[in-house]
């Protein structure tokens, strides 16, 4: 971690830091100019607005009296953005997530360094390249939250546990750094008890006005799910649709609103792919600690052990959406302040190049590839993924490097 004492350059860096942050935001504001003058919303804010009128005007509150694909505390954001009414949704959801990356960027340069100055700008230009669903998700708002929480550990462990939880009980992966803390840091008993004591609230509000059943039903949710499109195991189920061998189709679920590879070896991977994830973090996990046990420094490998379980979870995963890079890129801009950027170069540029390849396949040209199963697209889906995997592979190897630098060092 960079602990050199801040400069007048570096002083002087911070208004650049935040020129660009207004530029990225206002462009993201000027391009949903078009929704928010007619009351119009982008991507998934549509159901987020529809949930938060079905609890506002008709008592149906989606966590708590009903089971839904998300946790509980997604209400909390949906319900926010309701303050200025229905038409201007929107926009407040735009403020939201502003406001919520600005603090993210101010986490990153709280103490002015150079290190701290790189990983705000890569964080920035990432978050630009993954635009229309860094403000069209609920991932967009956890993604920065991730970043303040991981980079508060060391220093406020219960309050980096508190906004951790807080974001895991909106999209569940920041459990992931959650399970990467614990299992590193010495505050691991007031971090799980932070964490604990603001589940136990969360569960006694639903308990209270619902049915506690209802708190875990998003767990179940994505069960009967297929392999979606992007997923990255679902690349070789793509190619075969594309080439029409083996059977494989790209069929729209139309209940759920996704893009699913069918027909081939589809099924059987999808009923693999829980049981494989859930190995996958234990044995991750498990690495995690053993390069803590041979002495690794504690930030280094809850860096690397945090990009390690959260990539875990996008490469295991049926579920491939666009929103989860902003998982991997959180993780990266945190680990860019805990480790040495130089050390980090090869995630932080893999990971640009996949946000911009990411982009390309969603929104772009995301119809030539489901309706019209262009190649070309595919390909760049393909590399997108294979990227992916290699940032996870980064992860594991660098834990490696860890364990073995500091047992030859004792």
């Amino acid at each position: 971690m960079d602990s050199r004492p801040p400069t007048p350059e570096t002083r002087n860096r911070v208004s650049p830091v935040w020129i660009i942050f207004a530029v990225i935001h206002i462009g993201f504001l000027a391009r949903l100019l078009p929704f928010i003058t007619s009351g119009g919303v982008l991507s998934d804010i549509r159901l987020y607005r529809e949930w938060a009128y079905q609890a506002l005007n008709d008592g149906v509150w989606q966590g708590i009296d009903a089971a839904w694909v998300y946790p509980v505390g997604a209400l909390v954001p949906m319900l926010f953005a309701t303050v200025l009414g229905p038409q201007l949704y929107q926009l407040t959801w735009f403020l939201l997530f502003a406001v919520l990356n600005a603090a993210g960027v101010a986490a990153l340069i709280r103490t002015p360094s150079r290190q701290r100055f790189l990983a705000a700008y890569w964080w920035l230009a990432a978050t630009a390249l993954l635009g229309p669903v860094a403000v069209g998700r609920l991932d967009g708002l956890t993604a920065p939250m991730v970043i303040v929480g991981i980079l508060l550990l060391g220093t406020k462990p219960v309050a980096a546990s508190l906004i951790l939880s807080a974001a895991t009980w909106v999209k569940v992966w920041p459990a992931a750094v959650l399970l990467a803390a614990v299992v590193t840091l010495r505050s691991r008993v007031r971090i799980v008890l932070a964490g604990a004591a603001l589940s136990i609230g969360i569960a006694a509000v639903v308990v209270l006005f619902g049915d506690l059943r209802n708190l875990t039903s998003f767990l179940g949710a994505q069960g009967a799910r297929g392999m979606q499109l992007e997923a990255p195991l679902s690349t070789p189920g793509v190619w075969q649709a594309i080439t029409g061998s083996s059977g494989a189709v790209i069929f729209e679920d139309d209940e759920i609103n996704t893009m699913e590879v069918r027909g081939a070896l589809s099924a059987q991977v999808a009923a693999l792919m829980s049981p494989l994830l859930a190995v996958a973090l234990v044995l991750t996990a498990a690495l995690v600690a053993f390069a803590l046990r041979r002495g690794a420094p504690p930030e280094r490998v809850l860096a690397a052990g945090s990009l390690a379980l959260v990539s875990t979870l996008v490469v295991f995963n049926k579920v491939g959406s666009p929103q989860f890079m902003l998982w991997i890129a959180a993780v990266i801009a945190a680990g860019m302040v805990l480790d040495t950027h130089a050390n980090w170069r090869f995630p932080a540029i893999a990971m640009l190049v996949t946000a911009g390849l990411t982009t390309l396949v969603y929104p772009i040209f995301y119809d030539a590839l489901r309706f019209d199963l262009s190649p070309a697209i595919a390909a760049v889906l393909t590399v997108r993924n294979l990227l992916v995997i290699c940032i996870f592979g980064w992860s594991l190897v660098q834990l490696g490097r860890l364990s073995r630098h500091s047992g030859s060092a004792r």
